[in-house]
Formats: structure tokens, C-alpha cells, sequence
């Protein structure tokens, strides 16, 4: 039966914290659908620091290829900019996080249309064994409860916790030498945008737990790439 189970599991795929390296991106999604159709989820901060954030939601904003499905959660880089932008809220907030460079990447001005789809983008995915979310979760509470801690939670790296039973899958707190793979949580987050590592979870969805495997991008597959987009 485990293995009629298996044999008919679909696959997720998890991708934190691009943070502008639409490079890494691409090269990520190339390893990635060289796989049978499955779930890719993005846990946020698509923004700021790196050179591409444009590139990024533009990408995104886009869809996925014929068979896959795409779940976009929105992170605290985008919750930042899209309060600086619309409020307004003071500046300095924002562009001193990595905000110059998106707004190198974006000229004079962010879209509407750019703005609208990080305005609706939602803070947390669940499926049948986890818990999808940017930054972490409290496990005391419901999820539609914490909007901020699912953006900017913060623990200890070794500190483990599940919520309610669920696997929590988030980014926000980089570890170059991460990910973090614990008994209740991973933390895919590895600092991609300066170290030019990107580590893609893959989970499969019919099992609890963490994930079954790791696809790692660095810089040295960047020239199997297309020219980008």
C-alpha cells in the first residue's frame, strides 16, 4: 500500500528568499521541472538586495508551465515595500532593507499591476502534512491570527517546533551553511543572494515530515541557462 501511495504522490518543491537573483531563479526551475508536474511553493522575499527583483515578479507573475502549479506567499520585503509605496510610510524603513536595489531593478516607478499581485498574494499554505509560511509560525495560535509572525517570526536555528502536528516549511533567517532540517521545521533560507547558493526542499506530499531531498543551485549552473528573459 506505501508504495501504490508513493507511485501516485505528487511532489512539492520548496524555493525561499530569492532576494533578486533571478539567476538562481531560472536555474532552480530548470532543475526542477526536469521532474514529472508537481507543486512549487515560493515562501517570499522575491525583493531587495540582489539586481533583479523586477525580473523576479514579472517571472512569477507570469505562471507556471503546462501540468505545475505555483503558490506565491508573500514575504516582509514585499509587505515593506508595498507599505512604503502605497501608505506612504517613511521611506528609509524600506530602502534602507535592499530597497535601492529594486528600485534600480524598476527604474522610476513599481507597476500597479506588480503592486496589486504582491497585494494579494497570501501569507501562508497548508497541505495535508505542512505548513508553508516566510518567516515561521507561533504554535499556539491559529494561522490567520499571526499575520506578522508569519513574515518576520524569529527562533534560534536549532530551536524546534511543528505546529499542530504539521511540518513548518519558511526562509527569513539566512544560514549560509543551511538549510536547517529538523525533526519539526526546515529553514531553506541560505543567504542566496550574496552567497549565490539557492537550496530547493523537495517534499513529497503523501509523507509527513521534512523534506525527501535537496536540489541545490549555485553559481556554477548559471551557464547552462538560456539568455534570460
Amino acid at each position: 500500500m506505501t508504495a501504490l501511495l508513493r507511485s501516485l504522490s505528487k511532489t512539492t518543491y520548496v524555493v525561499s528568499d530569492l532576494h533578486g537573483r533571478f539567476d538562481l531563479l531560472e536555474a532552480a526551475l530548470a532543475k526542477i521541472e526536469e521532474a514529472e508536474p508537481g507543486t512549487v511553493v515560493f515562501t517570499g522575499d522575491y525583493i531587495d538586495r540582489g539586481p533583479a527583483s523586477r525580473q523576479i515578479i514579472a517571472r512569477l507573475m507570469a505562471g507556471p508551465p503546462v501540468g505545475w502549479r505555483w503558490i506565491c506567499l508573500m514575504g516582509n520585503h514585499e509587505q515593506m515595500m508595498l507599505e512604503t509605496i502605497r501608505k506612504p510610510l517613511e521611506p528609509d524603513w524600506w530602502l534602507s532593507n535592499g530597497g535601492f536595489a529594486t528600485m534600480a531593478s524598476y527604474g522610476k516607478k513599481v507597476p500597479d499591476a506588480h503592486l496589486d499581485w504582491i497585494a494579494a498574494l497570501p501569507r501562508h499554505y497548508e497541505d495535508q502534512h505542512r505548513i508553508y509560511v516566510h518567516a515561521g509560525c507561533v504554535s499556539t495560535f491559529n494561522l490567520e491570527c499571526q499575520p506578522d509572525q508569519l513574515l518576520w517570526f524569529r527562533c534560534e536555528r536549532d530551536e524546534d517546533y511543528s505546529y499542530r502536528g504539521k511540518h513548518v516549511i519558511h526562509g527569513h533567517t539566512p544560514f549560509h551553511d543551511g538549510p536547517v532540517c529538523l525533526k519539526g521545521r526546515t529553514n531553506l533560507d541560505t543567504l542566496a543572494w550574496k552567497s549565490g547558493r539557492l537550496v530547493v526542499g523537495v517534499f513529497e506530499d503523501v509523507l509527513a515530515g521534512g523534506p525527501i531531498s535537496l536540489i541545490e543551485v549555485t553559481e556554477h549552473d548559471l551557464s547552462i541557462l538560456p539568455q534570460a528573459r
